[in-house]
């Protein structure tokens, strides 16, 4: 075997979780007309009609250059720095934003600049499915950080003891896919301290990578922090595809916060990573669209009312879950210690649901919110049936 193939094969075991399961007899029921889709935060229904709209004015050629080679255009970086400052008060510089076709770019690019090869960075369990292999991708050694359920409570101090001499970043999503834990500006503060304590032993900075795609997406009248409010060695990372519910529209961005010391070196190490990760910039329409795009959003009021009627209906049938406070989604405890074999049976009642170990949680198994109200009571009979035998 080629170190090549040794290679892919190692990066290959960080997602056999994921494929195993988008191969599976489940997953391939997914177009059935009757069947109740909650696996994945797809769209269940029509795209925005304003979404629709803002694509298809800027689809119309203004100059020569409008569909020319796209690097992070200005427009672009002046509207995610406007919006960036109106919600954490910061005074983000346009300079220091880098658009990238999606938060899985964004989050590619980011550890390609950061990361020397042995480099550790330290990720939360239950995480998103690819951090691992992006992480492996790019040099790094992933070292994993479990969160008990139901409540995924950010530790400092566990996250303090994982750190090594070759710690170079730790690695948060809040709102968190898939808890829809929501971490608290104390919370933030504790990590903070704790990431200035260990720099300041080890010499040099602790990064801290905030991956932010549902940051818009919270519930019950909640200010959503960043840590780049309380840290300044934060680096950000954004979707609009969560925001947008339009996951196939690659468009996000890399943001430095004004307080990094380091911010104008780490400019170029961005750049060179964007263009060895594959040009990994927008496409032209996305970019046009731009201002648009970041006043738009998905119904967050409807997923909150939804949220409230699956969760009540769930615990009323005996389930245990969580109660997001963000994000789409919602972990359910299997009534057996199998979520794989308890998501079959769903299935069987055209229900689809993500088995918890897909995403390191065994027993539980994850439900997305993106469902329609439709699918959403179609479905509650399916659940009583399978939590009842």
């Amino acid at each position: 075997m080629t170190m090549t193939a040794r290679r892919i094969d190692e990066l290959r075991a960080s997602i056999d979780p994921f494929m195993r399961f988008f191969n599976s007899p489940i997953w391939a029921r997914r177009d059935e007309p009757d069947v109740a889709n909650f696996a994945v935060g797809n769209p269940q229904e029509m795209a925005l009609p304003a979404y629709v709209e803002a694509l298809s004015r800027a689809l119309v050629p203004q100059d020569k250059d409008w569909f020319a080679y796209k690097l992070s255009e200005p427009r672009s970086r002046r509207a995610v720095a406007r919006s960036l400052t109106a919600r954490t008060g910061l005074g983000w510089d346009p300079d220091d934003v880098f658009m990238t076709n999606g938060g899985f770019a964004a989050l590619a690019v980011t550890f390609r600049a950061i990361l020397d090869p042995g480099d550790e960075v330290i990720f939360l369990s239950p995480p998103w499915f690819f951090y691992e292999v992006l992480i492996r991708a790019a040099g790094g050694v992933p070292v994993r950080l479990p969160l008990e359920p139901p409540t995924f409570d950010l530790d400092p101090s566990a996250i303090e003891a994982a750190i090594t001499p070759r710690t170079r970043a730790v690695l948060v999503n809040t709102p968190h896919n898939p808890s829809g834990r929501v971490y608290p500006l104390e919370a933030l503060q504790a990590l903070a301290a704790t990431l200035t304590t260990a720099g300041d032993r080890l010499g040099r900075p602790i990064l801290l990578v905030s991956d932010e795609p549902y940051n818009r997406i919270v519930f019950d009248g909640r200010r959503f922090y960043s840590p780049a409010e309380v840290y300044p060695q934060t680096i950000v990372t954004y979707s609009y595809g969560k925001t947008l519910l339009a996951p196939g529209m690659r468009i996000g961005y890399i943001a430095l916060p004004p307080t990094m010391p380091e911010r104008e070196s780490l400019r170029g190490a961005i750049f060179v990573a964007q263009i060895a990760t594959g040009f990994a910039f927008p496409n032209a329409l996305l970019q046009h669209a731009i201002d648009d795009l970041e006043r738009l959003s998905i119904d967050v009021a409807t997923l909150e009312r939804r949220r409230d009627r699956f969760v009540g209906a769930l615990r009323e049938m005996g389930y245990r879950t969580t109660m997001p406070e963000g994000t789409f989604y919602v972990m359910v405890q299997a009534p057996t210690a199998d979520d794989e074999a308890f998501a079959a049976n769903l299935a069987e009642r055209s229900i689809l649901v993500l088995p918890g170990s897909v995403v390191e949680v065994p027993g539980w198994f994850r439900i997305s919110l993106t469902a329609s109200d439709e699918m959403a009571e179609r479905a509650l009979p399916g659940f009583a049936e399978s939590i009842g035998g």
